[in-house]
C-alpha cells in the first residue's frame, strides 16, 4: 500500500504537504512536563490513556517521565502498545467476544494487562480465556458513576461482581474504574466539580464495602483531562486517565479553571496544517481539510492566530472559512493551522504524526515523523 508521507525530517515548516497532522514539539514537551510534575507533587499514579495518542512511541514518552502504565480502549490497540515496547495496559473498557479475549489473554503472556468488567457472563468468560491460556488477568469492575454508560450500579451490585472475580483462580480483583466522561466537558468549573464530586462519593461508598468484606482495590482510577484536578484531590483515586492534555483540543479549551489551576497551564500542541485551494469569492476561502481531515464530532475546528477568521463548514475534503467584517480571509495557497474540536477520532485519521520544532519561529522545522501506529485498531 502506498503510504505518503507530508514531510520528512528537516523539512522546512513552510514545504509540509496537506493536510497534515501536526505536532508542536514544544507545546506538546512541556504539556507532557506539567502533568508529570503534578503528579508527583501529589503522589499519585498516572496511567496516560492512549486512545488520544495511539502511539507507543508517545505512551513511552509518558511512562519515561513517570507514568506507570497506559490505557487503551481496545484489544488490537493494547498489542500493538506492547510489540511497541510497552508494559502496563489497562484495557479501561468492557471486551467481549471469544476472539477478543482469547487476544486478551495471550497478551498478558508479554505485559502486564489488566481489564474491566462490569457483567457476570462477562467476569466467567474472561476467566476461561485466562485459564486456556495459562494466565491470572487483573479485572477491574467499572461502575457507573454518572455517565450513564459503561458500569454496573456501585456499591451493592460492584461487590457481588468484585466477589465473582476474587474466586476465579484464573483472575484477580483489581479494583474499580470509576470514570466521569461526560462530566470531563462540563464549562462550569464548579458545576463540573459537583457532578464529579458524586462520582466520587459513589466510589468511595463503594470502596468502603468492598474493603469491609475484604476486597482490596489496588486501583482506584478514572479523571480525565477536564476533571483529574479534583478527582486527586479527593484522596481517594489513586490513578489518573487523563489523555487530551497532552494535545488540548478545541473542545478543553472552552472549559473554564480556576485561575490556580494546572489546566490553564496547558497548550495548543495539536494541529492540522490545511492550505486554501479555492478563493472562488472575496467573502469565501476553501481548504483542503475537510471531514476526512478533522473530526467535527464535538464542533467545528478553530483557526489558530488568525483572529476573526472562523472555519464555518466542512464536506469530505473541503473545509469554508469566512472573516468577521474589517477581517481579511487568507490568500490563495496560503497554509494556516487548525485546531481540532476533538483530538482523539481526528487521530485516527492520519498515518503520520508531523513533530515541528519551533513551530511559532522562523526557524520551524520538521524534526521527525511518527506513525499513528493504532490508527483504525477497532477490534
Amino acid at each position: 500500500m502506498i503510504n505518503y508521507a507530508p514531510a520528512r525530517p528537516g523539512t522546512k515548516y513552510s514545504d509540509i504537504d496537506t493536510p497534515a497532522l501536526i505536532i508542536d514539539l514544544d507545546a506538546f514537551e512541556a504539556n507532557l512536563q506539567r502533568m508529570a510534575a503534578f503528579v508527583a507533587d501529589y503522589d499519585i499514579r498516572l496511567r496516560a490513556h492512549s486512545k488520544t495518542h495511539k502511539s507507543p512511541l508517545i505512551a513511552s514518552k509518558q511512562m519515561d517521565l513517570g507514568a506507570v502504565g497506559i490505557c487503551c480502549q481496545k484489544v488490537s490497540e493494547a498489542e500493538i502498545m506492547v510489540e511497541g515496547g510497552v508494559d502496563n495496559v489497562l484495557v479501561s473498557n468492557e471486551v467481549v467476544g471469544r476472539q477478543k479475549l482469547e487476544r486478551l489473554a495471550a497478551l498478558a503472556h508479554h505485559a502486564n494487562i489488566a481489564v474491566c468488567a462490569d457483567h457476570q457472563s462477562n467476569v466467567k468468560a474472561l476467566g476461561q480465556a485466562a485459564a486456556k491460556f495459562g494466565v491470572r488477568l487483573t479485572v477491574l469492575v467499572e461502575i457507573d458513576v454518572g455517565a450513564n454508560r459503561c458500569g454496573t450500579e456501585p456499591r451493592e451490585e460492584a461487590l457481588a461482581l468484585a466477589k465473582l472475580i476474587a474466586s476465579d483462580p484464573a483472575l484477580k480483583f483489581g479494583g474499580l474504574q470509576a470514570y466521569h466522561g461526560s462530566a470531563q466537558h462540563i464549562r462550569d468549573p464548579e458545576e463540573r466539580r459537583q457532578v464529579s464530586e458524586n462520582a466520587i462519593k459513589l466510589t468511595r461508598e463503594t470502596v468502603e464495602l468492598l474493603d469491609r468484606n475484604g476486597l482490596t482495590c489496588d486501583i482506584i482510577g478514572g479523571g480525565g483531562t477536564g476533571s483529574f484536578e479534583i478527582e486527586t484531590t479527593s484522596g481517594l483515586y489513586n490513578e489518573l486517565q487523563a489523555g487530551s492534555y497532552i494535545f488540548l483540543d478545541a473542545d478543553y479549551a472552552k472549559n473554564l479553571a480556576a485561575p490556580s489551576s494546572i489546566f490553564n497551564e496547558f497548550a495548543h500542541a495539536l494541529f492540522v496544517y490545511a492550505t486554501v485551494m479555492s478563493r472562488p469569492v472575496d467573502d469565501r476561502a476553501v481548504v483542503d481539510a475537510g471531514l476526512k481531515a478533522l473530526s467535527v464530532d464535538s464542533g467545528l475546528p478553530t483557526v489558530h492566530q488568525k483572529p476573526g477568521v472562523h472555519y464555518v463548514s466542512a464536506s469530505d475534503e473541503h473545509g469554508v472559512l469566512d472573516a468577521d467584517s474589517g477581517h481579511k480571509l487568507p490568500a490563495y495557497e496560503e497554509k494556516l493551522l487548525l485546531i481540532p474540536g476533538h483530538c482523539d477520532p481526528t487521530v485516527n485519521m492520519h498515518d503520520w504524526y508531523v513533530c515541528v520544532r519551533g513551530l511559532h519561529t522562523d526557524g520551524a522545522h520538521v524534526e521527525a515523523l511518527w506513525p499513528v501506529a493504532a490508527r483504525g485498531a477497532l477490534l
